[in-house]
């Protein structure tokens, strides 16, 4: 038996092509493109303004492999986590992130992860595979029927800050972005979706060459490529000069400034040389530092700092001119995190 292909993998010109192919008007493929991803069908028989007969065509030929919120959980502060369910049985996570004036879905870009973050639930599970164009945004469709349910608008920002490395599934990620916020997707400014990597220079060059809109954030947690290692040890791949040329070349090409995630760690980053580092780092390309309140995974190593350590890293940033957010964690009651999820916005 042949695998059917999901249909959303079609532009909407070879939509129009396999329409006259098939002896119909090419105006059907537009129709079908409407209700794949402007109103999100998840299945043929949702398309009402399409024959019975072109529908069957359609489910011969084809599948629309949507997800399913297999089980949604809200937690006291209003945070909202899914279990997404994918069409082969594999789940990812996605959380609806409320604040008093806006909305963020925090979305999945990999079944696991293939990266070694000894800090990060996610990282505990192997890579499975990448998630498609339609899968990531599908998970944003679901949150933005959320907050509208829930809060009453649609959803105001995205950030892939989820399961997996979203630089390692880049072409899907772009697409999947391209199609969130074209006028025939869901029509959102670029500029409310923020891409968080772990810092792969190659890629974050790509991504200005490529002339994105949307923001990038770093996750950092370290300006000293010994502690960096030690916190994640792929970066010794991938050391803080190459990162440090990759975002000056960003800033050069896009003139938009950079978002650091630093988590600050007791016995680790928590020491006056860490900050020192910090700070000199912030100095060479225009940013803002998002110091994240921890959720322990376990009794290991990675313990939140005390107060006094968050506060030396704000008092020195901020003399330098640096923009520092302090992200308090949400929905601890739900254990809502995506990787490791704290209140994130773009």
């Amino acid at each position: 038996m042949i695998e059917k292909k999901d249909i959303r993998a079609l532009s909407k010109e070879e939509l129009r092509d396999f329409f006259v192919t098939n002896r119909d008007k090419a105006f059907r493929g537009n129709q079908v493109y409407e209700w794949l991803w402007s109103k999100g069908a998840h299945s043929f028989e949702d398309m009402t303004n399409i024959s019975k007969g072109t529908r069957g065509m359609l489910e011969a030929n084809f599948v629309i492999n949507h997800i399913k919120v297999d089980t949604m959980q809200r937690s006291e502060d209003g945070t909202v986590k899914n279990a997404v369910r994918l069409h082969d049985g594999l789940v990812v996570e996605s959380v609806l992130i409320p604040t008093e004036t806006r909305t963020t879905a925090c979305v999945s870009s990999q079944v696991g992860c293939s990266l070694d973050c000894n800090f990060c639930a996610t990282a505990r599970l192997k890579r499975m595979r990448n998630l498609e164009p339609g899968e990531i945004y599908d998970q944003v469709l679901a949150i933005d029927r959320e907050s509208r349910l829930y809060y009453n608008h649609p959803l105001s920002n995205i950030v892939f800050m989820g399961m997996g490395e979203p630089l390692m599934n880049y072409n899907n990620v772009i697409k999947a972005i391209s199609m969130i916020t074209s006028e025939e997707g869901l029509g959102m400014s670029p500029k409310r979706i923020m891409v968080s990597t772990s810092g792969i220079p190659k890629m974050i060059k790509k991504m200005a060459d490529d002339e994105v809109k949307f923001k990038l954030a770093v996750s950092l947690h370290s300006a000293i490529d010994e502690i960096r290692a030690r916190i994640m040890p792929f970066s010794k791949n991938f050391p803080l000069a190459d990162l440090r040329e990759a975002l000056e070349y960003w800033y050069r090409k896009t003139k938009s400034k950079i978002s650091y995630e630093y988590v600050v760690w007791k016995g680790i980053n928590d020491n006056k040389a860490s900050v020192d580092a910090l700070v000199k780092f912030c100095k060479y390309v225009p940013c803002k530092v998002n110091l994240i309140e921890y959720n322990p995974i376990d009794d290991g190593e990675f313990q939140q700092a005390s107060e006094e350590s968050i506060n030396a890293y704000i008092k020195a940033l901020e003399a330098i001119g640096v923009v520092v957010k302090v992200r308090r964690s949400r929905g601890k009651d739900i254990d809502a995190a995506c990787g490791q999820l704290a209140n994130k916005e773009a």
